[in-house]
């Protein structure tokens, strides 16, 4: 192997997994305008509609995501009316995130997006699965 070898796009693993990223959140994109959701709003969103009570550090853990970009998204989805934000009475700094009835509702709105969405990559169940649970190692989990 050459000396610069290791510096071309086409011996990157980074490269087609933010390539493939952003394909996949650009297909998502016109699927989530319906509901008036961004990508980050969606995975948000999921986390409610099965938890329905977290606090924003279990967001932040559950999507990789730091509480500076919380924090104004979960207001932005306040504003919506899709979701509560309360201090907690016993300790200040943590911020408890309750799913509204108006949240709850937009998951039936949301429940074909999956579904479209794997509908267009063209990947087998196999190869689906053999992705996520690689994806899933190299986050460490």
């Amino acid at each position: 192997m050459k000396k610069y070898d290791c510096l071309k796009l086409e011996n990157q693993l980074c490269f087609p997994l933010y390539a493939a990223s952003r394909e996949i959140l650009r297909r998502y994109t016109p699927l989530l305008k319906e509901i008036d959701l961004t990508y980050t709003q969606y995975i948000v969103m999921m986390v409610m509609w099965e938890k329905k009570s977290v606090t924003v550090g279990e967001i932040g853990k559950l999507l990789y995501l730091d509480t500076g970009t919380l924090s104004p998204l979960l207001k932005s989805m306040e504003k919506k009316s899709l979701i509560k934000r309360q201090r907690n009475s016993e300790d200040e700094r943590i911020v408890e995130i309750t799913i509204t009835d108006e949240g709850e509702k937009l998951k039936d709105k949301a429940a074909s997006i999956p579904g479209k969405i794997g509908s267009c990559l063209k990947i087998s169940k196999e190869q689906a699965e053999f992705l996520y649970k690689t994806l899933y190692e190299i986050l460490d989990v």
